[in-house]
């Protein structure tokens, strides 16, 4: 029916096309893991920044919070001084 040149002509064809396909998988999945790599490094720069953010705005309220202490530390120790005098 096909003869034997069809048959030459389909495994000849066919050996061509293989490494062709091999290749083209290998590359795309290169790429996959490229991507996945590149998508990896983006959230953890991602979560770098937050975690940054988040301790600038602890680091804040800290100063806030020592600048508070410090003058209740001052008028706790006048109301002292003034309730020596008083005594």
């Amino acid at each position: 029916m096909y003869g034997l040149d069809g048959i030459i002509l389909t495994l000849g064809g066919l050996l061509l096309l293989t490494p062709v396909i091999i290749v083209a998988l290998r590359q795309r999945g290169k790429t996959q893991r490229a991507e996945a790599v590149l998508a990896r490094e983006q959230e953890y720069r991602r979560l770098t920044e937050m975690a940054l953010t988040t301790q600038e705005l602890t680091d804040q309220k800290l100063l806030l919070i020592s600048t508070q202490l410090a003058d209740m530390r001052t008028r706790v120790e006048s109301m002292e001084r003034i309730l020596k005098d008083v005594e």
